[in-house]
């Protein structure tokens, strides 16, 4: 078994082959490559990447997150195109890719950067063992 990093990561969760390649060009750190041309599946060189989330915004396709261990919790950090924004401290539902609820979790931070062109990331507290699953959030109605 590999060997889980604890320092936020990017995660490539990119299934498409087709002319893509954002990610790559906004990494600063050239974190992901695109071997043998455009339409391949981008790659990460965990060495290189620090985390940063620039690709989390950057990836037309939502398919990047930036996953990390606090002490006792994991962080997930996602792409965010819906209105309203969270609120950092809200408490929400932890879904995966099929919206189903994973797990409850907390907002973190809501970045909104002039490089994220347009597109919020959202980092979002989740227990341990949680990170792999979660790729998103739902607003709990009792809220």
């Amino acid at each position: 078994m590999e060997k889980k990093e604890s320092r936020p990561i990017a995660v490539i969760e990119c299934c498409e082959e087709i002319p893509c390649n954002p990610c790559m060009s906004a990494c600063p750190h050239h974190a992901i490559v695109i071997e043998g041309g455009i339409h391949h599946i981008p790659q990460l060189k965990p060495e290189l990447c620090v985390g940063c989330g620039i690709c989390v915004a950057r990836c037309s396709g939502q398919a990047i997150f930036v996953v990390g261990q606090e002490q006792d919790y994991e962080v997930v950090s996602f792409p965010y195109e819906m209105l309203p924004l969270p609120e950092k401290g809200m408490i929400v539902d932890g879904t995966d890719r099929e919206g189903q609820t994973v797990c409850q979790g907390e907002i973190l931070k809501v970045m909104i950067a002039k490089n994220f062109d347009h597109t919020t990331v959202v980092t979002l507290k989740v227990p341990l063992g949680k990170e792999d699953t979660v790729r998103g959030f739902r607003f709990r109605e009792d809220r």
